[in-house]
């Protein structure tokens, strides 16, 4: 089984998910889709960014602001964006660049 990864920043949650069939049918799979918060995170412009890891099955993720992001930010109320899944050599290409990686331990969230 091969793995697809990708990046989110701190404050978004996944939301609807599509895979080889389209959006994905929880009646038709029996089950959620496998996606996995890492313990690794990276921080671009300031803003921490962690890596999900996700079934072959899956192809594309939509991602959202949570409530408490919302709250916090106006300009993002109602944004979704739709992620595009990466591979693990693109991880390692993004984690060689980046300027700095998270202490995972050390972080509230």
């Amino acid at each position: 089984m091969s793995v697809k990864y990708f990046f989110l920043s701190d404050g978004w949650t996944v939301g609807r998910v599509w895979g080889f069939g389209g959006l994905w049918n929880v009646n038709a799979w029996r089950r959620e889709p496998e996606i996995m918060r890492m313990n690794l995170c990276i921080v671009e412009q300031g803003e921490k960014l962690w890596l999900y890891r996700v079934e072959d099955a899956v192809l594309m993720v939509e991602v959202m602001p949570t409530a408490e992001a919302s709250a916090e930010s106006a300009k993002t109320i109602g944004q979704v964006v739709l992620k595009r899944l990466i591979t693990a050599d693109q991880v390692i290409e993004r984690l060689a660049i980046a300027g700095m990686l998270c202490n995972p331990q050390s972080m509230d969230s």
